[in-house]
């Protein structure tokens, strides 16, 4: 992986992370294109950049991480489905994430869902996380858990779990926002201990490559979280919707046609 390749995954990431689109089904069509060879570096790359994207929301939000002890008790309580399920179906996951074909189906029925989510869920009436219960917040992590499907996407997942348990969009969107700290430092410690024990080592211009994708990722976070709050209270999910399907439609018309997709 070159760093030009390390820019534009990072691009993506800083995006998609936070957005109810799949950051798994670009990073998969970005690399494919791009004839990224997906060996055990590029599959760490792609989990460890979320680091950058998980300093966004720290910076973002600092306040809101300083509130509270109960806000740290609510966002483990709501970390804990993912963390078990992650542990106990971690076989069937990556069995998973090797089908493209699995990612393309999940984009396509997840964007029919966003067309009508507006419809479901417009009466939300808790406005921020103060106002979560343990138990409704209990409920929003299993939510989550559906983002182990690839293509179904975290924040999609969360942020429509959310609105259905009575958050306004707002509230949802930025409680997904939250969550995200935890789940993806565990999945990245997760992915560096693997690493290791599988016998790899990070060489000095690999870490260079990390720390470059990180960077990028963390800028282009930050304008994609400030921008989608923006932009969800304005126009709600549909757009994101039309998105998904015409993306997941491209990719299953690659898969038929034959185009090999590298799985990372």
């Amino acid at each position: 992986m070159d760093y030009f390749q390390a820019f534009i995954l990072a691009i993506i990431e800083g995006i998609t992370e936070f957005l109810p689109v799949s950051s798994t089904g670009h990073m998969i069509i970005a690399s494919s294109f791009m004839g990224i060879q997906a060996d055990p570096f590029v599959k760490l790359f792609t989990i460890v950049i979320q680091l950058g994207a998980i300093l966004s929301v720290v910076v973002l939000y600092f306040k809101r991480f300083f509130k509270s002890f109960d806000f740290y008790l609510k966002l483990f309580v709501a970390f804990l489905p993912a963390a078990c399920l992650g542990i106990l179906l971690s076989d069937l996951i990556d069995t998973m994430l090797e089908s493209a074909l699995t990612v393309a189906i999940s984009l396509v029925i997840g964007g029919v869902i966003l067309l009508f989510v507006d419809k479901w869920f417009n009466k939300g009436t808790l406005k921020d996380e103060s106002e979560v219960s343990y138990v409704t917040a209990l409920k929003i992590g299993f939510f989550q858990c559906l983002a182990m499907i690839p293509g179904v996407s975290r924040s999609g997942a969360s942020i429509v779990g959310g609105m259905g348990l009575n958050l306004t969009r707002k509230a949802a969107a930025e409680f997904s926002f939250f969550l995200a700290v935890p789940t993806m430092l565990a999945a990245t410690s997760k992915k560096l201990l693997d690493f290791y024990q599988e016998g790899h080592i990070i060489t000095s211009d690999q870490l260079k490559v990390l720390a470059f994708g990180n960077i990028i990722a963390f800028i282009v976070a930050m304008l994609a979280i400030k921008s989608f709050i923006g932009f969800l209270n304005k126009y709600g999910f549909k757009m994101f919707g039309w998105y998904r399907i015409v993306v997941g439609l491209i990719l299953i018309i690659l898969i038929l046609s034959g185009k090999t997709l590298e799985i990372l």
